[in-house]
């Protein structure tokens, strides 16, 4: 843009800094950040969202924390929900309950925020927490948003959501899901089970895990496609862990590629590896 004389705007640095964050490249969002103004550019709230979102992603709790408490505008709630993820991600609890306690006080009716320091809990293995937190979206009304994924195969959309077993070919997806598991468990995978309910043993664990709908999703596909058809999928929210680590050794397993649009970005897995680099 510099080079053929177009001024970038507002927008160009969202893009940007977002780019960065997807990449984990924290010098350079940051030395972006900080060369907005040189454009004439006053960052807004969406621009310090990203740049907590970036260096909390890659770890830098405390460097975000401060960044959002010199903030010289009031943080929103983008800003404070890219913390609350990054604890998450990072089992950061002080700040992330911090960070949760502004998202009710200035948006108190968002499912996601809750859902979000239950999730922080649950990392922990906080069970006293999620309790109560779950006491508290049961006294306001809110329910979680229920998860789904969708597949298009032959011009017809499947919708998919966690353990269903409600499609009339169920008993061959169900019987795919096993195989599957099979296959991953003699190459060494290992179930990723922190998040999954305490009250559950280990198998029980694992099965639930199994069972996600874009799991789901991607055995149906399987059994209703061509050797070497690309699957592509949309789920509602963001992948779990367990999930992306098993369809990227899925990929290779069967040597397909599959696509997954989650709620935070696209995901290509292909011969074991995804686009993301893990990083999303």
């Amino acid at each position: 843009m510099k080079q053929a004389g177009v001024c970038p705007n507002d927008v160009t640095f969202i893009g940007l800094l977002t780019a960065c964050n997807h990449s984990g490249l924290v010098k350079q969002g940051w030395e972006l950040f900080h060369c907005m103004r040189d454009f004439g550019i006053e960052p807004r709230n969406e621009h310090y969202s990203c740049v907590v979102d970036l260096l909390g992603h890659a770890g830098y709790l405390d460097r975000a924390f401060a960044f959002v408490m010199t903030m010289p505008i009031e943080p929103g709630v983008s800003v404070w929900g890219a913390l609350l993820s990054a604890c998450k991600i990072h089992r950061r609890v002080t700040v992330g309950e911090y960070a949760a306690n502004k998202l009710f006080s200035l948006d108190p009716y968002n499912t996601g925020h809750y859902v979000q320091l239950s999730n922080l809990y649950v990392s922990s293995c906080m069970w006293d927490c999620v309790a109560r937190v779950r006491v508290l979206m049961k006294e306001k009304g809110l329910n979680k948003d229920l998860g789904f994924s969708l597949i298009e195969i032959n011009g017809k959309l499947q919708a998919f959501h966690v353990g269903d077993k409600s499609h009339p070919r169920t008993e061959k997806i169900f019987n795919e899901l096993q195989r599957l598991e099979k296959r991953l468990k003699e190459i060494g995978f290992v179930a990723h089970i922190d998040s999954v309910l305490h009250d559950l043993n280990y198998e029980e664990k694992e099965e639930n895990l199994c069972v996600h709908s874009e799991r789901i999703a991607i055995a149906y596909g399987l059994i209703s496609t061509a050797s070497g058809t690309t699957l592509r999928i949309i789920k509602n929210l963001r992948a779990c862990v367990n999930c992306h680590a098993a369809i990227k050794l899925i990929s290779k397993l069967v040597q397909r590629e599959i696509i997954v649009r989650d709620s935070n970005r696209f995901h290509h897995f292909k011969d074991g590896l995804c686009s993301c680099g893990d990083y999303w």
